[in-house]
């Protein structure tokens, strides 16, 4: 069983509490007399909270019943539990705030704890309120009772069990004091019916009871120091900036230093954003569907300065080749990553902002005092790289054999059409890879996606998150495009209900190839075109003699699912009927648009780096290596003959 951390250790009763006092101290309280779900509410609204999705059941209908018509934040009601997590995770990130959603009890929460493990992976703020029985019904096996805590314990940042109504506000403000501050996370309160339904004195504001929980956010001096040393010694340094830096709103950090150093930028998926693309210093994303200029640059640097980033394996593949001849500088807010998967010259522990603004002028006074290096060779590598492996889909193999849309092609219209304020959000597959290449992404906190966990059926409820932000904070002029699979959108495709019946109009491009996309390529890859359970039948060629009215396997009909929530359904086969469709749905404001596009299922997303291989094994498309050597090339036949 896993010890406690230092926060559960302090999460009952302040000390000092009489028993008898449910004021918590010796001098009775002049606060407001209430039910501890009227508590919950009053606590989020004093917290500010604008925006919370979620269910109602059982052991959750006091905190439901205290929601009234005068409470202060909007209420989203959700069709699935975990679409209530991604959609808040969506707001959060659309919106730099914390999410917030309210579920009940048993199998609610452990449906809620898929977007848990998302949000933990991914480090977005959320606050997650469940229910619970009853405190005298608790290990009795009680109707829709779970474990809630134990269950959410290893996928949160912290987990609280309510059992007394005087404790709910103080608990909300920790919780979202904790959700929020050092590496935003989860954090879950599990809400007994008793402490809902007791009454209690409320005051605000909270005293926060938190021994042990001092994130560190200001670097130390002499770590400045010796990261200038290091990088105004550098002939060949790489900035890698991870989603760490686009939760600490550091995008005019990293512009800034990049600019100061000369340096390259290259980014995780979550980054996507932090910097212009039409920056000529940005490469792109790296690692297993990275591009060769931006995967090349880590593996040919001398220095690699690692910023909010955690040396994820869809980023480093053989950890042990990854960026072989690197000295390392390690900024991040989070202690535990550091060295945690790549010995680290440099460590810095702080706020990434932070930590930039204060490098900055420490970097410039070192470039001044020991001079700067010619970056001019390393550049016209890198500008070498790009030039000659450009992320392109015009290859005879790229292009689609059964009279289908190239999905590439139709993201790349997708993004030539959009506002250049439009929130992107993905699922997870094929499409979420080509989104993340093709998408001219401009500003940051424009590109939403699970990237730790990968979760299927992010995209629909995330993008709602991020609708409901768009509403709050820009009055809706950021219009959400979705990029989804035909997959990845029928796991949580009942919300579009809540987007019809919550007035929350979104744009939905479906790239429906009629297959698991991303396991396709795999299996096509590495098993032989052995295609098993991977074919959909839901927008499939129809082989008969005599095939349908639309001439494909229609299980569902998108257009008619569309049509049935109430939202605008438009499909197309052709460049024509593509280019019609997307100006239809960038033209339409007032209902969901979702686009039905058949693209070719055999389309594969290059650049790849096979599983377990080194990054220097990197394909720009079958049997082309440009990073390779004799040795790499040997380990990349390990995982597939002739890739």
């Amino acid at each position: 069983m896993a010890k406690p951390t230092p926060l559960q250790a302090f999460n009952g009763v302040p000390k000092g509490t009489d028993k008898t006092n449910n004021a918590g101290s010796d001098t009775k309280s002049a606060g407001e007399k209430m039910t501890g779900a009227q508590a919950l509410v009053r606590a989020l609204e004093d917290l500010g909270v604008k925006d919370v999705f979620g269910i109602p059941g059982g052991a959750i209908l006091p905190v439901y019943d205290a929601i009234k018509a005068d409470t202060k934040f909007r209420f989203v009601l959700a069709r699935h539990e975990q679409a209530a997590g991604h959609a808040a995770e969506g707001y959060a990130v659309a919106t730099g705030r914390c999410g917030v959603c309210i579920v009940t009890s048993g199998p609610a929460a452990t449906n809620l704890v898929t977007a848990l493990a998302d949000a933990n992976m991914d480090s977005i703020p959320m606050v997650a309120i469940t229910g619970q029985v009853g405190v005298n019904a608790i290990g009795t096996d009680a109707f829709q009772e779970a474990d809630t805590v134990g269950i959410t314990y290893p996928v949160t940042k912290h987990s609280y069990l309510v059992t007394d109504a005087k404790d709910v506000p103080r608990v909300v403000a920790e919780a979202y004091y904790i959700a929020t501050t050092g590496r935003p996370g989860p954090v879950l309160i599990d809400l007994t019916k008793t402490a809902q339904t007791g009454e209690m004195e409320y005051t605000w504001p909270q005293k926060l009871l938190l021994p042990g929980y001092t994130p560190t956010t200001k670097a130390h001096g002499r770590m400045l120091e010796n990261a200038a040393k290091l990088i105004t010694q550098s002939f060949r340094p790489v900035l890698y900036v991870g989603g760490g830096a686009m939760r600490s709103h550091a995008s005019a950090q990293v512009k800034a230093l990049a600019d100061l150093m000369n340096a390259p930028v290259v980014t995780t998926l979550n980054a996507r954003g932090i910097i212009p693309d039409s920056d000529p210093k940005c490469l792109g994303m790296l690692g297993m569907h990275g591009t060769i200029a931006a995967t090349g640059a880590v593996q040919r640097c001398d220095l690699l300065i690692a910023v909010g980033a955690r040396f994820d394996d869809r980023v480093t593949g053989k950890l042990a080749s990854f960026a072989p001849t690197a000295r390392v500088i390690h900024i991040d807010i989070d202690p535990a990553e550091i060295g945690k998967n790549r010995a680290v010259d440099v460590p810095i522990v702080g706020d990434v902002a932070t930590v930039l603004d204060d490098l900055i002028p420490v970097l410039r006074d070192e470039q001044v005092k020991s001079g700067t290096h010619d970056l001019a060779p390393w550049w016209k590598a890198l500008n070498d790289l790009r030039t000659n492996y450009p992320t392109t889909y015009d290859r005879p193999e790229d292009q689609p054999t059964d009279g289908t849309l190239s999905p590439q092609w139709v993201v790349s219209q997708l993004s030539a059409a959009a506002d250049p304020d439009t929130i992107w959000v993905s699922g997870v597959g094929q499409h979420q890879m080509w989104a993340s290449q093709l998408v001219d992404f401009e500003k940051p906190n424009s590109w939403i996606s699970s990237g730790g966990s990968g979760t299927m059926g992010y995209g629909l409820p995330a993008a709602l998150g991020a609708e409901v932000g768009s509403q709050r904070d820009f009055d809706g002029k950021k219009p959400v495009w979705l990029i989804d699979g035909d997959g990845s959108f029928q796991m949580t495709s009942e919300e579009l209900a809540a987007s019809t019946l919550d007035g929350v109009p979104i744009k939905i491009a479906i790239l429906n190839n009629s297959v698991y996309g991303m396991v396709r390529q795999w299996q096509t890859l590495f098993y032989d075109k052995h295609y098993s359970a991977t074919i959909l039948h839901d927008g499939e060629p129809d082989a008969d003699d005599t095939p349908g009215e639309s001439g494909f396997v229609n299980i569902p009909d998108f257009v008619k699912l569309a049509e049935a929530y109430g939202c605008l359904g438009l499909r197309a086969t052709t460049k024509e009927e593509a280019l019609a469709a997307i100006k239809k749905a960038n033209e339409t404001n007032d209902r969901t648009v979702l686009i039905d596009f058949r693209v070719w299922q055999d389309a594969m997303v290059w650049p790849m780096v096979p599983a377990g291989a080194s990054n220097d094994t990197v394909a720009y498309r079958k049997g082309v290596h440009p990073l390779d050597n004799s040795q790499q090339a040997d380990d990349a036949k390990l995982s597939a003959e002739g890739f």
